[in-house]
């Protein structure tokens, strides 16, 4: 059989989502047209540049005051291209992390020079983590060198390194001001990138090192409103045969205290998403690390999500509510496709896809249980798609009026309101490094609070009802998979593969 192994990415780089080949798929249905809302879409522009960028999956990136935080181009030419630091997007361009806000764009600005900086989350009283090159080369790696900061009151603070380490970046911050990511020390590592990659938690000034599971490196990825953090630890030095790689769990850290979360049998596991309820979502590997599945932490239990009948699957965004949605693998001789889907209640249906696509993937719930993401070709995003209440996926360029020259291609994130953040693109372009690096828009529905939102007027032009796009889902919505007693196992081991903390140019 193939080999679908996870493998190892250090702390500071980045999950990629599975690409796939198409195979056929099921024959087309053409459902009767929801009854949806009228947007308002709004292009939240740059600085400049070509592109935009979001920090996803489960990364809050769009708040429920309408807020939206990421990176966008500058005019200036990025002078170390191709030279890209640990976490940057290889672009030609300067970006600079941006807040937009009541129909304003601001550059949040970079720590001294010309430096690129990247808006990773923003919590719900406008705190704002990322991280930004500092100007210096990094010694060792020989690249760009970059700095957790923290973005408040309008100042950017440097949240510094370990024990003389040349790298940090912050992924994740609460109310409270605590701000979680990973640093580089300098203690020597024969694993990742040379040095000792340490999980932190920076709060009131200083910056913590959180410890590991027993191996040398870990990652925080995400901090809750009860001061929990979730992320991932190696548990020993020892690489496994298939892997090459120590064993890697996701963690749970509070009070102090880190805990394994355990896997499903494999030797590499990490999170992908955190609620304020303490349940952790992420991706775990089988015994045998030959293939992965999505699994969900709640009470030092650890179950696995499952699949629609095929290989691998992972999870993407939890609510508070504890539903999660992500892409599994549908049956079939390999390579095998995958559709979005939403778990509750221990049963996982199955999202669909749009017209003759031959992939979807969810990644972002609201408290309305709305969920959107894309619908693909396995590789490219090619629609965005919104699901709620049951009735099928719908094309978010629905909505999207026909005078506009815009062409949707990703929902990354919906707040509670409704709004949603995506890419698009002009039509007919081609894909460009997976669909996601692109211009950032804001879909706002024209109703209730909304309603008297400029442009959400009765006739305005930047709204639209309808679109010449048909309303087309393949007819898989009818899947579904309950999870059997025997599934849920009674205790877990626990692991970490590769790691989550900001993937805004992958495909999907």
């Amino acid at each position: 059989m193939k080999s679908r192994i996870l493998s190892y990415v250090t702390a500071t780089t980045l999950l990629a989502a599975l690409a796939i080949p198409v195979r056929p798929v099921a024959q087309e249905i053409k459902p009767e047209k929801p009854n949806h809302h009228r947007y308002k879409l709004v292009n939240l522009g740059t600085f400049g540049g070509p592109v935009g960028y979001l920090n996803w999956p489960g990364a809050q990136v769009l708040t429920n005051r309408r807020t939206v935080v990421g990176a966008a181009d500058t005019s200036t030419p990025n002078r170390n291209y191709p030279n890209s630091c640990l976490v940057c997007p290889p672009d030609p361009f300067v970006f600079h992390a941006f807040r937009w806000q009541k129909s304003v764009l601001t550059d949040l600005g970079a720590l001294p020079g010309v430096n690129n900086s990247f808006a990773n989350w923003i919590s719900a009283n406008g705190l704002i983590a990322g991280f930004s090159q500092n100007g210096v080369i990094d010694p060792l790696l020989g690249i760009p060198e970059v700095d957790a900061v923290l973005w408040k009151d309008g100042e950017i603070i440097n949240l510094g390194t370990l024990e003389g380490g040349y790298e940090s970046a912050a992924f994740a911050v609460n109310n409270r001001g605590q701000v979680v990511g990973a640093v580089l020390n300098r203690i020597p590592d024969p694993f990742g990138l040379g040095t000792q990659a340490r999980a932190f938690l920076w709060q009131n000034g200083t910056m913590r090192d959180l410890g590991t599971l027993g191996g040398n490196d870990a990652n925080a990825l995400f901090v809750n409103e009860r001061g929990q953090i979730a992320g991932w630890a190696l548990t020993n030095s020892t690489p496994n045969p298939v892997t090459n790689f120590p064993t890697q769990d996701p963690f749970l850290w509070e009070n102090g205290k880190m805990r394994d979360l355990g896997t499903l049998g494999g030797t590499l596991g990490f999170p992908t998403a955190f609620n304020n309820r303490g349940q952790v979502v992420g991706q775990s590997n089988l015994t045998g690390d030959l293939t992965f599945h999505p699994f969900l932490w709640e009470r030092e239990v650890l179950t696995d999500l499952g699949t629609f009948g095929g290989e691998t699957g992972t999870s993407n965004a939890i609510n508070d509510a504890g539903e999660v949605v992500g892409k599994a693998d549908l049956p079939g001789p390999l390579p095998q496709t995958h559709d979005a889907f939403l778990w509750r209640q221990a049963v996982m249906t199955d999202l669909g896809r749009l017209y003759s696509d031959q992939c979807s993937n969810a990644v972002s719930i609201n408290s309305k249980s709305q969920v959107v993401g894309c619908s693909s070709d396995c590789t490219n995003c090619l629609h965005p798609f919104l699901w709620e209440d049951g009735a099928p996926m719908i094309d978010l360029n629905t909505f999207v009026p026909p005078d506009l020259d815009v062409q949707l291609t990703f929902a990354v994130s919906i707040n509670d309101r409704g709004e949603i953040a995506c890419f698009g693109k002009p039509p007919g372009a081609p894909p460009r490094d997976g669909d996601s690096q692109a211009p950032v828009f804001l879909l706002i529905p024209c109703e209730g609070e909304h309603s008297d939102d400029e442009g959400c007027a009765d006739g305005a032009e930047s709204t639209t009802t309808a679109r010449s796009a048909p309303y087309v889902q393949t007819s898989t919505t009818a899947r579904r998979r309950s999870v059997p007693a025997s599934e849920l196992p009674d205790r877990i081991h626990s692991r970490f593969g590769r790691n989550r903390g900001f993937t805004p140019w992958l495909p999907k």
